[in-house]
C-alpha cells in the first residue's frame, strides 16, 4: 500500500484583509499520485501549495508530510523543502541568480551538498531538461518556456518526493506548452508525486489519477477524471467545461451510434475508434 506523502487536515486560512482563502480543507495524497487541481482564480488552490512546504501556515488545521505535521522551525522546514518543491505560474518570481546554472546550483547547495556533488546533480538535471544550450545564460534574457524549465530545474535538483506545478503552462505558446506537458510526464515516469493547479479539462481528462475541484476555499469534489469529468453539476459549480471527447462521446450516445457500456475515452484517438468499430 502507498505512503501518504501529503494530508491537510481541517486546514483554514484567513489574510489579514479577513479573506477566508481556506475553510476547512481535508485531503490525503499518496506517492506517485498524479493530482489535477482545478477550479477557478480564487479559490484556494495557490494558497493551499504555499502551505504544503511551509511558506504559510495554517491559522488551524495540520498540514503532515511524510505522516509527520510540519516543524516550522528553520532547521523543520528545511527538511520539509528538500521534499516538497513548488514551482511557481510566473517563474520571475522564483528566479534570481545571474545565470542559469548559478540558478539551479543555489538550491542544493544549500542542503549542504559539496560543490563537486552539487555540480554532478546540476549538469544531471540541465540535461535531463535539455537546457544545456542555455545553461550560461542570465536568467533575465531567457523566454518564459525557458525560465519555465529553469524553474522545474530548480526543485528538479533536489530529488524531492512531491513537486507542486502552479499553473506550469501559463502564458506559454502551444510549442513551449506541449514541452512543459512532456517534463510533467517524465517527473510522473520518476516516481514522483505530482500536484498540478489547471485549467485544461483536456490535460487533466488524459494525465491525472485524481481531479480534486476547489470552489471558495473548500474542496468540493474529487474522484478520477471519469467520476469527475461526468459529473455535470459539479462542473457547473466549478465554472468548468466538460472535456471536448466527452462531450462527442455523449451525443453520439445519445444519437444511438454509441453504446453508454463503452469504456469512457480519454483521447480522440480512442473515440475515433469506437466510431470506426461501429459501421
Amino acid at each position: 500500500m502507498k505512503k501518504t506523502v501529503v494530508k491537510a487536515e481541517k486546514v483554514c486560512y484567513t489574510y489579514d484583509d479577513g479573506t477566508q482563502a481556506l475553510k476547512g480543507i481535508d485531503l490525503e495524497i499518496k506517492q506517485g499520485e498524479k493530482i489535477a487541481i482545478m477550479g477557478a482564480n480564487g479559490s484556494g488552490k495557490s494558497t493551499f501549495f504555499l502551505h504544503l512546504n511551509g511558506v504559510m501556515k495554517p491559522k488551524s488545521g495540520v498540514i503532515y508530510i511524510d505522516e509527520n505535521p510540519i516543524d516550522y522551525s528553520r532547521k523543520g522546514l528545511l527538511e520539509v523543502r528538500k521534499k516538497v518543491g513548488i514551482v511557481f505560474q510566473d517563474p520571475d518570481n522564483q528566479l534570481f541568480s545571474a545565470n542559469v546554472t548559478q540558478e539551479i546550483s543555489f538550491g542544493v547547495l544549500n542542503l549542504g551538498f559539496t560543490e563537486e556533488e552539487a555540480k554532478a546533480k546540476v549538469e544531471q538535471v540541465i540535461e535531463e531538461l535539455n537546457i544545456t544550450e542555455f545553461k550560461d545564460k542570465p536568467t533575465h534574457f531567457l523566454s518564459g518556456g525557458q525560465k519555465k524549465r529553469v524553474a522545474i530545474a530548480d526543485i528538479l535538483v533536489m530529488n524531492p518526493e512531491v513537486i507542486i506545478l502552479d499553473e506550469p503552462a501559463s502564458a506559454l505558446d502551444p510549442k513551449h506548452a506541449r514541452m512543459i506537458d512532456g517534463i510533467v510526464d517524465q517527473l510522473s515516469e520518476k516516481g514522483i508525486t505530482v500536484i498540478l493547479s489547471t485549467h485544461d479539462v483536456e490535460r487533466a481528462l488524459i494525465w491525472a489519477d485524481r481531479v480534486i475541484l476547489f470552489h471558495d476555499g473548500c474542496v468540493v469534489g474529487q474522484g478520477s477524471p471519469d467520476e469527475v469529468f461526468s459529473n455535470e453539476e459539479l462542473l457547473a459549480r466549478t465554472n468548468l467545461e466538460k472535456p471536448t471527447v466527452l462531450r462527442i462521446f455523449d451525443r453520439l450516445c445519445e444519437v444511438g451510434i454509441l453504446n453508454r457500456e463503452l469504456p469512457i475515452p480519454h483521447k480522440a484517438e480512442e473515440l475515433e475508434q469506437y466510431i470506426i468499430q461501429s459501421r
